[in-house]
């Protein structure tokens, strides 16, 4: 768990690689799917690459959190058991849970976050998981800076606050979604969603009349708190989260700087805070949020409620504004670029709109007609034929910027820890001793014969020049001091030979000197949940998550909707985003308007499109949208699912398990 006074910088990784540079682009913590039981089907990783990472991870300090936050079939529990021993014994720091049966297996005490697929959006919730034993908290991505305020409050220094400041954003509240398991028999509380926020659909009112036609009316733009980051920490916020397990390496590292610089603003201005791990990453670009894949950007639901969340007339990237269309031909077309310092290049990916649709165009030939003025010919890969709608005076966007990714496809940041080294005499020789910002140290003993120096000047030059040659380790020179009665000559190999040594053992010790996060020990008795029902969005689908809840004073408890006992019309996505405040049809916008006298009411709206219709019902007092719907009869007839569908996993036996993992 982190200290009061520590930011995290937590970073998405699709692959262990990914992870290792969001650790040199400056994360403090990383997040990576395991073999199976992740919230992201396609973004699992191997043990043996897990356990690699963590020894890279552990030489900086930062920490490496695993997925397992889907909920777990009764036939999965001991899987997921195996999985976790196995992770565990990988030197992982926290594993990322939303299935509350996994606090009742008897597992390694391995550190436990509570998933933002908990939906934990009150005091009340968040203050419960931190007494059943949750280290760190994810909030739900709808709360803004007064709400996180109060569950800091309520919660302390009991538990870390985490909160996401950047990437999707799901529409609905994380876990409260089951539309894909209605409609696809792909369950997002399972890893498997089919994103049906994504598709367009038509908005009718209660009279039948449209409001919004063919939109994608529930897709979000990207969450970006960048501006907000400041408040976020003034309000609790100590764990700062970008979402992207699913993102590229340069996503990856682009967003990873442009938060570690933002952060190291606020550190150098509050020396009462500090990184939670160590190490100063150096960038080699200039991190740009606008040039790696988004909707768009909008800071949600954090400082207040705004109409233009949506990103309604496209799902897709679209980049960034790069110019005006001068001239079409039949072979190529002539483009006014609006900044002649970001020319085009062979390789980008343009685009533009048709009416509501995004038409993508890749550059293959880009000829400078006048470079200092940014007019620029290009040659498409596509036949200028199926350009339809390009003409002259049409704006054009380029949403992969050639040059930009081959700075990235490089090497495009490093990572070092100040140290300080000594070089004294022995009864036998020299001794090395290097000490670490963290305070780490080593002493590595060299026996030689020692001769006098003729040049005194030299020899103290070579020998502090010698020892500071740090350049391809982990590690650069604080300062270099010399603890010798006399300046005596020392061959260059032998010197490099105690440095590397040293530099080794250091690296050893780092790693050796990186505490075990152990898990958090539950209030006895145990805590008493909020509410004594649940109804099936709770997401309890296994035994074991039955008896935690009941054990902590829950009476009622329905089975998740993926057991496939809910066949009426049910909320199958809860969201905080309101088409009616988004179109202007809100009671409360429409109050105090003057001739309006509380005519508009929050009567249901329909959202459908060729292959599904749901019924949205407002309730105006927590301002939420409901969508409404039932399962298709093939889903609800079909069995339950009851295992995960990943890939192949094969768990390897495991080291004999100590006796009593649960106490």
């Amino acid at each position: 768990m982190l200290l009061p006074h520590q930011l995290e910088l937590l970073a998405p990784a699709k692959t262990a690689e990914i992870a290792r540079e969001a650790i040199l682009h400056g994360a403090d913590a990383v997040y990576i799917g395991g073999p199976s039981f992740g919230a992201r089907h396609n973004a699992s990783n191997p043990i043996e690459d897990i356990s690699a990472l963590v020894q890279f991870a552990h030489r900086y300090h930062s920490r490496v959190f695993v997925t397992l936050n889907t909920i777990l079939h009764d036939n999965e529990l001991e899987p997921a058991r195996q999985q976790i021993i196995q992770l565990y014994e990988a030197g992982v720091d926290a594993l990322i849970v939303q299935d509350m049966g996994v606090l009742k297996l008897d597992i390694p005490p391995i550190q436990l976050h509570a998933s933002t697929q908990c939906d934990i959006r009150n005091p009340e919730k968040a203050k419960f998981l931190s007494d059943a034993g949750f280290s760190q908290i994810v909030l739900a991505r709808e709360l803004g800076v007064k709400q996180i305020r109060d569950i800091s409050a309520a919660v302390g220094d009991s538990a870390t606050i985490e909160y996401f400041i950047h990437g999707a954003l799901c529409v609905a509240f994380s876990g409260q979604c089951n539309i894909s398991h209605a409609a696809t028999n792909r369950s997002a509380n399972r890893g498997d969603c089919s994103q049906a926020c994504r598709l367009p659909y038509t908005l009718t009112d209660h009279k039948g009349q449209v409001v919004a036609f063919d939109k994608h009316l529930l897709s979000m733009k990207d969450n970006d708190q960048t501006d907000n980051l400041a408040l976020l920490v003034d309000a609790g916020v100590r764990s700062f989260k970008i979402e992207g397990r699913y993102k590229d390496a340069q996503y990856v590292k682009n967003i990873t700087a442009h938060y570690r610089r933002h952060l190291d603003e606020i550190l150098e201005q509050r020396p009462d805070l500090a990184p939670a791990s160590s190490g100063r990453s150096e960038i080699f670009f200039t991190p740009n949020v606008d040039k790696t894949f988004h909707r768009g950007h909008t800071d949600y639901f954090a400082t207040e409620r705004k109409t233009d969340i949506g990103a309604f007339d496209s799902p897709k990237y679209v980049g960034l504004p790069v110019g005006t269309i001068t001239r079409v031909t039949d072979k190529f077309f002539e483009i006014q670029i609006i900044d002649a310092s970001e020319p085009l290049a062979n390789g980008d990916g343009l685009n533009y709109m048709k009416k509501r649709e995004v038409v993508g165009v890749q550059a293959n030939i880009v000829e400078a007609i006048d470079k200092a003025t940014g007019l620029f010919r290009v040659f498409p890969n596509e036949a200028m034929s199926e350009l339809v709608g390009l003409k002259a005076g049409i704006g054009m966007n380029r949403n992969r910027d050639h040059a930009w990714e081959q700075i990235l496809n490089k090497k495009s940041a490093e990572r070092k820890i100040g140290v300080w080294l000594n070089l004294s005499e022995t009864a036998t020789g020299l001794a090395l001793t290097i000490t670490d910002a963290d305070g780490c140290t080593v002493t590595v003993d060299a026996p030689m014969p020692l001769e006098v120096s003729q040049n005194v000047d030299k020899a103290w030059s070579g020998l502090i020049g010698g020892l500071g040659k740090l350049g391809n380790t982990m590690f650069y020179a604080e300062d270099v001091s010399l603890n010798l009665s006399q300046p005596w000559h020392v061959a260059a190999s032998a010197i490099n030979a105690l440095r590397r040594e040293a530099v080794e053992q250091l690296e050893v010790a780092r790693v050796a000197a990186w505490p075990k996060q152990q898990r958090k020990t539950p209030v006895e008795p145990p805590a008493i949940y909020p509410d004594e029902t649940l109804s099936f969005l709770g997401n309890v689908y296994n035994k074991k998550a039955r008896e935690f809840y009941q054990e902590h004073g829950v009476k009622l408890i329905a089975a998740a909707y993926e057991a496939h006992q809910e066949a009426g019309e049910v909320p199958l996505m809860i969201t905080k985003h309101c088409l009616r405040f988004s179109f202007e049809l809100c009671p409360k916008q429409a109050k105090g308007v003057i001739g309006v006298k509380g005519q508009i009411k929050a009567e249901p709206m329909t959202l459908s499109n060729d292959k599904e219709s749901y019924t949205l019902k407002f309730d105006c007092k927590p301002c939420e949208m409901h969508v409404m719907g039932k399962m298709k009869p093939h889903i609800l007839k079909s069995p339950p699912p009851s295992i995960i569908p990943v890939q192949t996993i094969t768990f390897h036996k495991a080291k004999p398990e100590p006796e009593g993992y649960s106490h």
